[in-house]
């Protein structure tokens, strides 16, 4: 059937519909970031272990990013309004469930809840962007969308903490599982999945797009992308989600206070810094893979000097690690924007959710190695922990941040093969500074 276009892209219905979305992502960002600054009250309330409180967040990452290829494929058949209503109402069940668990098992099954819900929010918004707004537009909007919704973690860190002393636990994750009520009717009313009256995600087979997502995995661009977001998120994720706080609190001594400020600097330089790669990335198309790359490096030069700092580090020194850290949370971005150069809008769905499943593959993992080597050096909990301690469970980050550049180098060679054989002259407009879509309309040839 033919797709009929009548709503203009880039105008005001796509910003109502994008503004709407996004504060879905915020929410969703807001019930994921909300252990790092409860993470502490979490391990006093469930008397549980640095591993065993590791196991909150790793368990809430898994199942998100075990459900991004099922969540992509759901999303190109039933669009991004329906999944956004699912995950709100996941989100809001599961904080519900958290705020009454009196017992750890309760406790983890509706982390592992949340997480579900938080799966199907951000790529829903990454495909409303490419469907709504034009092709010179895309880069960033999508930049806009991380960087924004990131301001969830500013909830997170600075009120939520706030609340959490003031009314309670109960209170307090009851209190913000509401919000997630009054968005699905914002959802409900406003957004709309597509410009065009007749498009491919109503028409085609469920069956037919899980098969097709071996053919998305196969594609090289798919992988490139998938591994800059695995190699840009982990850190910032690891950071700002469970074991920043422990690290500024427990072992260096910082108060509640101050280390909260720390973690709404983060988004707040990651704001900042997402413009600045946004215009970078929209000029150097060709470049994309460096970038990412270039702030890999200008996160491992920091974060080195802060493991090897003899004695107390200096807040200055702190301070640059932050924000080194939160700039691969735009950097991350960036794999989306590579994605769409190598895949047809119809299938956009089911390579977002394989790009997404690689950065917080990441988290999981650096989440729960810190968390074993810190009880390997130190098995009396929390309170035991010392900086030597947290340097030592740290420093496994390296081994991410290296398997990553390597898997990066590797796909941008094949990728850009891939472009030079399939569509002949793309390379020469990427160096040109010049985005390229690709050209299918339908899922034929992905």
């Amino acid at each position: 059937m033919a797709r009929v276009q009548i709503h203009n892209r880039g105008r005001r219905r796509a910003w109502v519909i994008w503004a709407v979305s996004l504060s879905v992502y915020l929410l969703a960002v807001f019930h994921r970031s909300s252990l790092g600054v409860a993470g502490i009250l979490a391990a006093e309330r469930f008397e549980i272990t640095a591993t065993a409180l590791a196991f909150f967040t790793v368990l809430q990452l898994a199942v998100y990013a075990g459900m991004q290829v099922p969540v992509g494929v759901l999303l190109d058949r039933f669009g991004s309004r329906a999944m956004l209503l699912g995950g709100l109402a996941l989100l809001s069940g599961g904080q519900l469930a958290f705020a009454l668990a009196s017992d750890v098992v309760g406790a983890v099954l509706a982390r592992a809840v949340v997480g579900a819900g938080d799966a199907m929010v951000f790529v829903s918004v990454i495909r409303l962007v490419s469907a709504w707004f034009l092709v010179r537009q895309a880069p960033m909007v999508t930049q806009l969308t991380g960087i924004v919704g990131q301001t969830g973690a500013i909830l997170a860190a600075g009120p939520l903490s706030f609340l959490l002393h003031r009314l309670g636990w109960t209170s307090t994750f009851a209190l913000v599982s509401g919000v997630g009520i009054v968005l699905m009717v914002g959802v409900a009313l406003l957004v709309r999945d597509s410009p065009y009256r007749s498009d491919a995600v109503t028409t085609v087979k469920l069956r037919a797009l899980a098969r097709s997502v071996r053919t998305v995995w196969g594609n090289p661009g798919t992988r490139l992308g998938m591994w800059s977001h695995f190699t840009s998120q982990f850190a910032v994720t690891t950071f700002t989600l469970l074991w920043g706080y422990p690290l500024l609190v427990q072992g260096l001594g910082w108060s509640p206070g101050r280390a909260s400020t720390l973690l709404m600097l983060m988004t707040a330089w990651a704001i900042v810094s997402g413009l600045a790669l946004a215009r970078l990335v929209g000029r150097l198309p060709y470049w994309r893979s460096w970038i990412v790359i270039s702030v890999v490096t200008a996160m491992a030069v920091p974060w080195t000097a802060l493991l090897l700092w003899p004695g107390q580090p200096p807040v200055s020194l702190m301070v640059l690690v932050a924000c080194a850290t939160a700039t691969g949370g735009p950097a991350s971005m960036v794999g989306f924007d590579l994605a769409r150069s190598f895949t047809p809008a119809p299938a956009i769905g089911r390579a977002n959710g394989l790009v997404n499943v690689g950065g917080f593959t990441a988290s999981l993992l650096a989440m729960a190695a810190i968390g074993v080597v810190l009880d390997l050096v130190e098995p009396g909990g929390m309170d035991a922990y010392t900086l030597t301690d947290f340097r030592l469970a740290l420093s496994v980050q390296y081994l991410f941040w290296g398997v990553g550049v390597v898997q990066i180098l590797r796909y941008r060679r094949r990728g850009l093969a891939h472009l030079e054989r399939e569509h002949p002259g793309s390379l020469e407009q990427l160096r040109a500074g010049r985005p390229f879509v690709h050209p299918a309309t339908d899922d034929e040839g992905v």
